[in-house]
């Protein structure tokens, strides 16, 4: 997919002149002039990066850029004619990635703009490599580092036993394991021991997570075969 970036100036002349630049690095670019317009395309739109003046009709640089950080973790990169200190100070407080001021480099510009995706590009390819640490299933979530169980918003406890059990068929849904298989994985032994605990940790299962445990959603029995946690 193309890179995409918004830019939000009122000057309709520097407006142009930094899609010009950007797209002429390959970028493709939407322009708007007004901070209630910036603020809609934002929010709803895919953007890679968002370029934001301070002094815009509508609602101020500020406060657009305030609005889009609690949405979005896109860089935002302030180009402005503010030179105070405290309007830099105030911007990076409130989630901006980068402060240019007017007059600027176009050049300059790009190139910030280009480090500033390269290293969300980053970010966003490590976040994607680290398994994640919580699993959220219809009302169900996991959390595998605190070792937190919520259903329908209300934490629920479990044993260690049964949250191991859990968080493994959860992490592996919609395949069948069968009690033995389940047996070794969760409590390290081999199938002579007695698998009829895999039985009774499934009923305490049901219990806490199940609407119906009579009527499970989520664990399943697939007879003849095992258990299998349903997506």
């Amino acid at each position: 997919m193309p890179t995409t970036i918004l830019i939000i100036e009122d000057e309709t002349t520097i407006a142009q002149l930094e899609r010009d630049y950007f797209e002429l690095n390959g970028y493709e670019v939407d322009l708007c002039h007004t901070g209630t317009e910036g603020l809609q395309l934002a929010l709803n739109g895919d953007y890679n990066l968002i370029i934001i003046d301070l002094q815009l009709p509508g609602m101020d640089g500020f406060a657009l850029c305030s609005q889009i950080r609690q949405a979005k973790e896109v860089p935002i990169l302030i180009v402005s004619a503010k030179k105070e200190e405290i309007d830099k100070i105030r911007a990076f407080n409130l989630g901006a990635d980068d402060y240019i001021t007017k007059p600027f480099s176009p050049s300059e510009l790009v190139a910030r703009a280009k480090a500033h995706l390269t290293r969300y590009e980053r970010l966003l390819s490590k976040q994607e490599s680290v398994p994640k640490a919580e699993i959220h299933i219809r009302g169900l979530t996991i959390d595998k580092e605190s070792r937190r169980v919520y259903v329908r918003n209300q934490e629920v406890v479990f044993t260690t036993r049964e949250f191991n059990l859990l968080e493994f068929l959860a992490s592996h849904p919609n395949r069948v394991f069968s009690k033995n298989e389940l047996f070794e994985r969760i409590w390290g032994m081999d199938s002579s021991g007695d698998i009829a605990t895999v039985t009774v940790h499934i009923r305490k299962l049901r219990e806490k997570i199940e609407v119906d445990p009579s009527n499970p959603q989520y664990i399943e029995t697939v007879w003849g075969a095992g258990y299998r946690f349903t997506v």
